[in-house]
């Protein structure tokens, strides 16, 4: 194509992504060759994405990502199975951490250490290794800034409450996606999503979501951002399913990244 004004850049993978416009229309390039085109920006470089994800090794869609959760719950969401491997658990841990620490309370409190350190315990959400350092954090001095920390992030998601909460994990050895994100969504699973990153990336480039290649371990808001907007697609790609809430989309992604074919059986 001929000149146009360069509105957006990135990369999907190995692939360069770039939004342009000429004469009111926009383009999305990948590797410099026009892909799709369209009159609405955000929609063109949306579906350059969706286009430019295809070509992974990985790719199978969210229809494959669907196929392959049904696969190992045929009744979805809804069924027993499902809720005695995946769901169960971690609203036990959500209820617990309501009645102990409720988020209207923890904004502001103190002395929730405890009742915290036992919610980061009720799941195997994180590894041994972060639950033996969250217990320094949460029977320590600092342990009532980090929970404010956590609760503000929960009430505010923007990137300074984001670097009030890391300021505090950091000193900790605890400035980690999984230790940040767990209890906003336990909190706020209607709003707020944990981030397991390996799994996560996966699934991401499995359905060909820019999230896959926007991810870095350093607590980035965009980078968060960029996982609730996975999130939220997700959810729209499943709505004929009925997800409650979060528990339910990460939950999803765990079976389809972390499942193996071999598993026993399949739950009804």
């Amino acid at each position: 194509m001929g000149a146009a004004r360069t509105i957006r850049q990135g990369n999907l993978g190995k692939r360069a992504l770039r939004l342009a416009e000429k004469d009111g229309k926009f383009y999305g390039l990948a590797d410099g060759k026009v892909c799709v085109e369209g009159t609405d920006a955000d929609r063109v470089w949306q579906q350059l994405h969706d286009e430019s994800g295809k070509s992974d090794p990985k790719y199978f869609g969210y229809s494959g990502a669907r196929s392959r959760f049904l696969k190992f719950f045929p009744n979805g969401f809804h069924s027993e199975g499902y809720a005695a491997q995946e769901r169960d658990y971690k609203l036990a841990a959500k209820n617990k951490l309501d009645a102990t620490a409720p988020l209207e309370m923890a904004i502001t409190g103190s002395g929730y250490g405890e009742a915290i350190l036992s919610a980061y315990r009720a799941t195997n959400m994180l590894s041994p290794f972060e639950k033996t350092r969250l217990q320094d954090v949460f029977r320590g001095p600092s342990s009532d800034a980090v929970i404010r920390a956590a609760a503000e992030f929960t009430e505010s998601a923007d990137k300074n409450s984001l670097g009030r909460l890391e300021a505090a994990l950091k000193p900790h050895d605890c400035a980690k996606w999984t230790v940040v994100t767990y209890l906003p969504y336990l909190w706020r699973p209607d709003r707020h999503m944990f981030l397991k990153p390996e799994v996560t990336k996966d699934y991401a480039a499995r359905v060909g979501h820019p999230f896959a290649s926007n991810y870095e371990a350093r607590l980035n808001i965009d980078v968060y951002a960029s996982l609730l907007d996975l999130v939220e697609r997700t959810s729209r790609e499943l709505s004929d399913l009925q997800p409650r809430d979060r528990i339910d989309i990460q939950s999803f992604i765990w079976v389809v990244g972390d499942y193996q074919e071999d598993r026993d059986g399949t739950y009804t």
